[in-house]
């Protein structure tokens, strides 16, 4: 019997770490190709545009922009909470946007309601062979 209970107890804790684990994934944002283009009078470089959105929750995992990459950020929709290398977070709502330097850390990227859905639009100038 003592078997039994230890089994179940393993396959208990199992589920529930499979199932924090999935609502973890869940959380993460979508990122989706907006625009991709060379610019033709500045050789190398191109300009593209990506749409991150974020569920109620939503966040991105903290990363690192391309070091040739200069980053416009727009919000489209919601509020997004941003923190840019060693500046202070903030929090951004439709309308306003943001400038992210070359090779930045982006330590902090989320949506900032729990509620409602959020969306932000990323112009990239960068270097045409740059892989994301």
């Amino acid at each position: 019997m003592r078997f039994l209970t230890v089994i179940v107890s393993y396959i208990a804790v199992a589920i529930v770490t499979v199932s924090v684990a999935s609502a973890h994934e869940a959380q993460e944002e979508s990122v989706k190709m907006n625009f991709d283009a060379v610019i033709p009078n500045l050789p190398g470089k191109s300009l593209k545009a990506v749409e991150v959105t974020y569920p109620p929750g939503g966040m991105s995992r903290p990363h690192t922009h391309p070091s040739s990459g200069f980053i416009y950020a727009y919000v489209v929709e919601g509020a997004i909470e941003s923190k840019v290398n060693d500046g202070a977070t903030h929090i951004y709502r439709v309308g306003e946007s943001w400038p992210e330097p070359p090779g930045a850390l982006h330590s902090i990227s989320r949506n900032a309601s729990k509620t409602k859905p959020a969306k932000l639009l990323a112009v990239f100038v960068v270097d045409t062979n740059e892989k994301p």
